[in-house]
């Protein structure tokens, strides 16, 4: 499957395997954001679900409520 498959109104992104550029197709997520996440995950073995990006720098109940319907962990 190429990147462009993905960017489909229902792809679903997990968010432990996601590249920046599929993580920056979130609504609210830029370079710095994907960058952040993906440091996160890379420090803590991975998400455990998705209210845990909460714990990422500058996501919280707003930003996350945007895409959480275009996310999963598997």
């Amino acid at each position: 499957m190429c990147f462009s498959d993905l960017k489909g109104k229902d792809a679903i992104i997990n968010i432990n395997t996601a590249s920046k550029e599929e993580l920056k197709t979130l609504t609210g997520i830029g370079d710095t954001k994907a960058d952040i996440i993906i440091e996160y995950r890379q420090q803590n073995g991975g998400f455990k679900s998705v209210e845990e990006l909460k714990k990422v720098g500058g996501i919280g109940e707003k930003t996350l409520g945007k895409f959480i319907d275009k996310i999963d962990i598997k």
